[in-house]
This record gives C-alpha cells, structure tokens and sequence, in this order.
C-alpha cells in the first residue's frame, strides 16, 4: 500500500527498520515514542514531473517549493497509511542521514552525499513516515560492497575547478565564490563538476534542469 502510494508522486519507500526497546524515538501518530519509521525519497529524477506539474498550480514567488510539495504529498500519504510525516528539515531535526544509512545499508562518498551501489549519487531522502507498530525491514542495514571503496582514481575529487572538496573537508565558501561568478556558469547550468565526475548511477544522473534548480538554490 505504502509503495502505490508513493508512487504517484515519483517517490519510492527507501528501506526501514524497527527502533530498538532502548532507543529514542520521535512520536508516531499516536502522539508516543515511534516503533518504526520507513525513508521515502527517489532515485534519479522520477519525482521531477510531478513536483514540475504540482508548482505550476502554486502561487509565485513560493518560498523552498520542493520542500512544500514534499511535505504535502508525503503528508497525504501518511494519512493514507496510518503514519506520521517528517520532513528533513523539519525542527526539531531528526537524524535523517544515519536513518538513512541503517535503512539501507549506505555510506558517505567523499562529497558527503551516501553512495548508492545501484542509483551512485542520484537519489535523495524527501521525507520518513513514522509508525505506531513494527515493521519486518526486510534485512534493514544489510552492508553492500561500496563503490567508493573499489574507487582508485577518485575523480569525484579532481574535476572541482577551485577544489571545494578534499580530505579536509568541503570548502562552502571556494564553492559558493565559484559559483556566482561568470567562471562558475557551467556548474550553475550543469550541475557540480565533482558530482557529475562519478560513473557510478549514469543511468540516475539527474537531468541539467534539475541540477540547475539545485545549483540555484544553493547558490542563493
């Protein structure tokens, strides 16, 4: 039910897990500690026709548009199946990525972004539905070989032209002064140059237009 409902909206479950006696959980719909919360997001662009559709009938000017529309549908859908919606950015925070880790078994490539063995960087968490009731995760957390792992030339690490990621970390502030600037054009149309350099997930990659959105958005 929960995958049908989904999937109107582009969006797909990304795994689950049950929370253990001892840990501590958000409220369910009741209103007391979860028992289980399954990820919903999608892999490459699916939901970028229906979130394009849905914000031609928004006002302008909608301030973090993707973000509303996520909220809305993965609201709708927790009503549909008896759960509570969280959003990412929701306060307080919710430990949406190591959710996201022990859901699927994932880990952090070297730009930060969890590295899909199947959708590489393409993919992303929209929302988590929290559940009054146990779940069967189905082997949540199952660990995979990671891509990264088997990855000697790292050219998610070369083709950053001012070098905003390295082991020390990500340089906001290089990246940002790029990316304004008349040199930083190709990323802003096109998408992180490091991002796009991973040949893991091409088939996922997202379309210019959806990277522009993103590259837009960070760059305001």
């Amino acid at each position: 039910m929960i995958d049908e409902a989904l999937s109107v909206h582009g969006l797909i479950a990304r795994g689950g897990f049950t929370f253990g006696p001892d840990e501590e959980a958000p409220p369910g719909p009741s209103g007391m500690p979860a028992r289980a919360v399954v990820l919903v997001g999608h892999a490459g662009a699916s939901a970028w026709p229906h979130f394009l559709a849905w914000r031609e009938r928004q006002p302008e000017g909608l301030g973090d548009p993707l973000d509303t529309w996520a909220r809305e549908v993965i609201g709708a859908v927790a009503v549909q199946v008896g759960a509570r919606a969280v959003s990412p950015s929701d306060r307080p925070f919710v430990p949406f990525q190591q959710w996201a880790m022990r859901a699927e078994g994932l880990k952090a490539s070297p730009l930060g972004i969890l590295m899909h063995p199947r959708y590489g960087l393409w993919h992303a968490y929209r929302g988590a539905l929290l559940f009054d009731t146990a779940i069967d995760d189905g082997g949540a957390g199952e660990k995979t070989i990671h891509p990264c792992d088997a990855c000697v030339g790292k050219p998610c690490l070369e083709s950053c032209p001012v070098g905003a990621y390295s082991d020390a970390g990500f340089d906001c502030a290089a990246c940002l002064g790029h990316v304004r600037s008349a040199a930083g054009r190709p990323c802003m149309t096109g998408g992180c140059l490091d991002r796009n350099a991973c040949p893991h997930g091409a088939a996922f990659r997202y379309p210019d237009a959806v990277q522009a959105f993103h590259m837009a958005a960070f760059a305001a």
